[in-house]
């Protein structure tokens, strides 16, 4: 079969991203509304087929994805952006132990930039949430999370939403019960050049600063994955009156891979 010009791949992705626009789906991935992998969705099987770019990830994937080998799909720019899971794990335990009120109030949770999957699906196999929300605007990147979390066999209890997260927390804020929510955002940082930096400026991280994840999570209980080098002095500035900001590193094999900030209501 002669392989697709790029021009073509490109119509095609933006006719996958027309028809999931705004959609949302709970459920098996086998069902009839599954969001439909695209080209640009892959399981590489063997480092020849792996861009150069992103090789060092997929050799670790493994530790990204303990069940890589059962069928998980990635787009190539969601390998620099997943979180490992034995730290997606600890990250659904820890977000428990941190916010208190969380076993008797909260209810709810929102993964405000879903990616492939990770940290959504540990939200999910921790089965303290009745709600686990997982939004991505990417339209082949939510296809891939959909897709994993039917490999780990939780997709039955995450509401996948294909929309920019600030936009559909804006359009929705009447309908979100804040005292039932807690938000958990993992943002782009910016590409790997963020690891260059001494200290991370979190109010210039691109596309989303600092405060423009704040001002959408205000009156909710949230929590940020962000740069291990991240400025802990604009972290501490958004502590609420009379309370703390708990800020935890997250380690494999000796070496921090990131931290989260877990910032109280």
């Amino acid at each position: 079969m002669p392989k697709r010009s790029g021009k073509r791949k490109r119509a095609q992705k933006e006719a996958d991203e027309e028809e999931a626009a705004g959609n949302a789906y709970t459920g098996s991935a086998a069902g009839p509304d599954a969001f439909r992998l695209t080209d640009e969705c892959h399981h590489y099987q063997k480092r020849r087929e792996v861009p150069w770019d992103i090789q060092k990830y997929w050799e670790q994937r493994y530790s990204i994805w303990s069940a890589y080998d059962d069928g998980i799909q990635m787009t190539d720019d969601a390998w620099f952006g997943v979180t490992p899971e034995r730290v997606a794990n600890q990250v659904a335990i820890d977000i428990c132990e941190v916010f208190p009120d969380i076993s008797t109030e909260k209810t709810t949770i929102i993964d405000m930039f879903g990616g492939a999957g990770g940290n959504s699906i540990a939200f999910a196999l921790s089965k303290r949430w009745e709600h686990v929300i997982s939004i991505e605007k990417d339209a082949s990147v939510i296809a891939c999370a959909q897709n994993n979390a039917a490999v780990y066999e939780v997709s039955e209890y995450i509401t996948f939403i294909h929309a920019d997260s600030f936009t559909y927390l804006s359009e929705n804020a009447s309908s979100i019960d804040k005292s039932k929510t807690v938000m958990f955002g993992s943002p782009p940082w910016g590409g790997p050049g963020y690891s260059t930096d001494k200290v991370f400026n979190l109010r210039t991280m691109k596309p989303y600063s600092l405060q423009d994840i704040h001002k959408v999570c205000s009156g909710m209980d949230f929590a940020l994955f962000l740069p291990r080098t991240s400025d802990l002095n604009q972290i501490a500035k958004l502590a609420p009156q009379d309370k703390k900001i708990d800020v935890v590193q997250y380690c494999m094999e000796g070496a921090s891979k990131a931290m989260v900030a877990y910032i109280p209501t």
